[in-house]
């Protein structure tokens, strides 16, 4: 299954003999939360999973946002109505950032078959396509988390990256060169780190740059099929969407994934002990 599909193509799966389960994860830093927006109109029969509450474990030492545990992930998705071998579909507000959180998950967990909505909920309702407020029915599913099957690394794997390979910080590029910090204990990037803003994967119209120009952005920051690869954002998520988009380049495979630095910059800035880099320059 490719990581994106159009919503021409969600319409047409859902109307047809074997729908995908559709997942809801529309977010904000800073909030309103995502439910209330989910409650209002969704696509329909899409259930609804929350980033801080249910795709996250609480936060701590290990960031904002640290990976949930397989056991609680996994009744979240059998909730969810996750069914073995069967196709899944995220969707969040607009650019996937979100989404590819949940995309990323998966994966992780040994799920194969799972997409983001190129576009999201924006697209899906400027072109005037079915909305609901009702929630479906609970349908509930039977998937297996089984952690590993996308690599992530901890602080001191993500600074031999940025060493040895390239690492890629997903976050604005104010965040990145230090000028900023509205989360975090410190301000500035991972030194070595190249910013690869997650908003640029999209274009004017909030779809997905094509292959070519995405694998055209990465190269131009020395990123090669040869090159180990890793990403990290605030806390984890929106670099998903980098490792995505990676993938979608041509860049990485699924046999060969760019590691994800889960705890991202809301773990390494909160030990004092790490170095941080400022401006504009990997440092």
């Amino acid at each position: 299954m490719h990581p994106l599909i159009s919503t021409e193509a969600l319409a047409a799966a859902l109307s047809g003999d074997r729908p995908p389960v559709v997942l809801d994860v529309r977010w904000k830093l800073g909030g309103p939360p995502g439910r209330q927006d989910y409650e209002v109109a969704h696509i329909p029969g899409a259930e609804y999973a929350d980033l801080d509450s249910e795709l996250s474990s609480e936060p701590g030492p290990g960031g904002r946002h640290p990976l949930p545990e397989p056991a609680a992930l996994e009744r979240v998705l059998r909730a969810a109505g996750v069914r073995a071998g069967h196709p899944v579909v995220a969707y969040d507000g607009g650019d996937g950032s979100v989404a590819a959180r949940v995309w990323w998950l998966l994966r992780w967990a040994g799920h194969e078959e799972v997409a983001i909505l190129d576009g999201g909920f924006a697209a899906w309702t400027a072109e005037g396509r079915d909305v609901t407020a009702e929630t479906p029915p609970p349908k509930p599913g039977d998937v297996e988390v089984r952690p590993g099957a996308m690599p992530v690394v901890d602080a001191d794997g993500a600074a031999a990256l940025a060493r040895a390979g390239v690492l890629l910080d997903a976050r604005a590029g104010a965040r990145y060169r230090g000028e900023t910090e509205p989360v975090d204990p410190r301000a500035g990037h991972i030194p070595g780190a190249l910013n690869a803003p997650s908003s640029d994967h999209v274009g004017p119209d909030g779809r997905w740059l094509s292959a070519d120009e995405l694998a055209t952005r990465f190269r131009a920051l020395g990123a090669t099929a040869d090159t180990p690869l890793g990403a990290y954002c605030g806390s984890g998520v929106t670099a998903s969407s980098v490792v995505l988009a990676l993938e979608v380049a041509g860049l990485t495979d699924r046999t060969t994934p760019a590691a994800l630095y889960a705890g991202s910059w809301s773990n390494w800035s909160a030990d004092p002990t790490r170095p941080t880099a400022t401006g504009p320059e990997p440092g």
